[in-house]
């Protein structure tokens, strides 16, 4: 079942639930939905098996949400203003916080600017990730604007690929793309809350996720097995999230 909530600017925005108890809301990565980051692998029925309450959203652009090519609808940070409008919407003042990839940084960018959940998770994040996004959008870009094939199995045919399965909207996409914002290194000290970085052990797409770990006052690293996509099928994924937030909202 798809529930929907209006983002500030009145954007019709979808999210996803699974499981009872203590709120988790978990965001997906780029070119990606909930469906596919979360649900499709189980992720979410494991940390929901654990007496969670797990809030995915469609990213803006992505999935169920709305897909606007109005340049005007994706000024700066406005992922995270969605954030923001739904953890408004759903009335939340006691929940945990996280994503993969992009919705790793959209965690961190709600983190800076002020949210207050318990603990929080970047999946998929290494530090340039954060500090300098220009890195992989043009990885991106690339993939969105081409009208060839990329060659079999190289990343940008994966990336390709993948955008093809999801039916993303390549317009909206690069949008998304212009709404990306840097955090300064510093800003990560600002992140008192308990936070685990959990990572493929080939995946290096956004950086050391080690040396991101380290920039946190209360960072925790988890490997997982896989790289930047792979690790997302894997089910240590949500296992090692599952572990990190611990049984029943326990704090």
């Amino acid at each position: 079942m798809v529930s929907y909530f209006e983002a500030y600017d009145g954007e019709r925005l979808a999210f996803h639930e699974v499981g009872e108890g203590r709120t988790l809301v978990l965001i997906h990565g780029f070119f990606s939905t909930a469906r596919v980051n979360w649900i499709a692998y189980g992720h979410a029925q494991t940390i929901a098996d654990r007496g969670y309450r797990v809030v995915m959203p469609d990213l803006r652009g992505h999935g169920d949400s709305a897909k606007p090519h109005d340049p005007q609808r994706y000024r700066g940070d406005v992922l995270a203003d969605d954030g923001f409008a739904l953890v408004e919407h759903l009335g939340l003042d006691d929940y945990d916080l996280g994503g993969y990839s992009l919705g790793a940084r959209t965690t961190a960018r709600m983190l800076v600017r002020g949210a207050t959940p318990g603990r929080a998770v970047l999946g998929g994040m290494g530090l340039t990730g954060i500090t300098r996004t220009g890195g992989r959008g043009k990885h991106f870009r690339e993939v969105l604007t081409s009208t060839e094939e990329f060659p079999r199995y190289s990343p940008q045919w994966k990336s390709q690929s993948f955008l093809r399965k999801v039916g993303g909207d390549p317009v909206a996409l690069l949008r998304v793309l212009e709404s990306f914002q840097d955090t300064p290194a510093d800003d990560l000290s600002a992140i008192v809350q308990p936070t685990l970085v959990v990572c493929g052990e080939q995946d290096r797409d956004n950086g050391s996720p080690q040396e991101l770990a380290g920039a946190l006052p209360n960072g925790q690293l988890t490997i997982v097995p896989g790289d930047h996509m792979s690790a997302v099928a894997d089910k240590a994924l949500g296992r090692a999230i599952a572990d990190f937030l611990g049984d029943i909202g326990s704090m």
